[in-house]
């Protein structure tokens, strides 16, 4: 088997309801030079089979029937890499056929850029458009307010190896903050971008307060824990008002009727023509 170009990260657990689609729209991609480290975390349904009855030998599945963890998981895949470039990709979400081309032609314009993002469009699991992630295009911009969070959407991430082999993700991790801790650590000595195209459909599943709990007190976790290394006091005091405040809106979006709350925050709203971009992708990968 040939060298590829990207190694794809994808770790899983209990994905069978919709791996199915996020493995299709891989194959779909313009660039055809990936591999695709599917990193099974002990899954107890039909992930695993799914993955290796997808007919492409692009797919490499890796299942040792453990439950051990995404930064784990993620680090591993790091380890088996062969690709000179690293993905990331979600069991639960669509990757748009251009985007591993459009991230791999961003970075080989912009050699001083270590890791690229994208813009996302957030998806209902019907596939009902929400709206877009909050975008910022440059390093500056990116890291501009890290305690209220770095608006780089995890499963966007496509970057050089030698980055992750570097910034390796911190085990035991920061619960659902895993991105935020990596991003946090190593902003001081990289650089971050953002394609302005929209790259990834990013599936939000029903609303849930104490996942979204979990992941606001993970990056809580994550920030203070960087800013008090850093001797930054005021920062650490800072993401803690930031993470309360945005806690209690998180708590009254889980009332009956009040999911809204949550979603006004998604960054802004698709054009007519995005949306027409995307209810063709969704609609084609369900045909087939």
């Amino acid at each position: 088997m040939s060298t590829p170009l990207v190694t794809i990260a994808l770790p899983a657990r209990n994905s069978a309801a919709t791996l199915a689609l996020t493995l299709a729209s891989i194959r779909w991609q313009t660039l055809a030079s990936w591999e695709l480290l599917l990193m099974d975390d002990g899954s107890t349904d039909d992930t695993v089979a799914i993955a290796r009855a997808a007919g492409d030998a692009r797919i490499v599945v890796h299942s040792d029937g453990r439950h051990a963890g995404l930064a784990t998981r993620l680090n591993q895949a790091i380890d088996l890499a062969r690709g000179r470039f690293f993905a990331r990709m979600d069991a639960d979400d669509i990757a748009y056929p251009q985007r591993l081309q459009t991230q791999f032609d961003f970075l080989e314009a912009h050699t001083e850029v270590d890791l690229v993002a994208a813009r996302a469009l957030a998806f209902r699991d019907a596939g009902e458009v929400i709206g877009l992630l909050p975008h910022r295009a440059v390093h500056e911009e990116i890291c501009a307010q890290p305690w209220s969070g770095i608006p780089m959407p995890h499963p966007t991430w496509f970057g050089r190896i030698e980055w992750f082999r570097r910034h390796r993700y911190g085990v035991p991790d920061a619960p659902r903050a895993e991105d935020q801790e990596l991003l946090m650590r190593a902003a001081d000595v990289s650089r971050y971008a953002a394609c302005p195209e929209i790259l990834l459909g990013y599936r939000q599943g029903d609303y849930s307060a104490s996942r979204m709990l979990k992941g606001r007190f993970g990056r809580l976790q994550a920030y203070t824990r960087h800013a008090r290394a850093r001797g930054d006091s005021t920062g650490a005091l800072r993401a803690t008002l930031v993470a309360w405040a945005k806690a209690g809106v998180d708590v009254l979006a889980g009332l009956p009727g009040c999911d809204a709350l949550f979603f006004r925050r998604i960054g802004a709203a698709p054009t007519d023509e995005q949306r027409r971009e995307w209810d063709s992708l969704w609609q084609r990968l369900r045909a087939a």
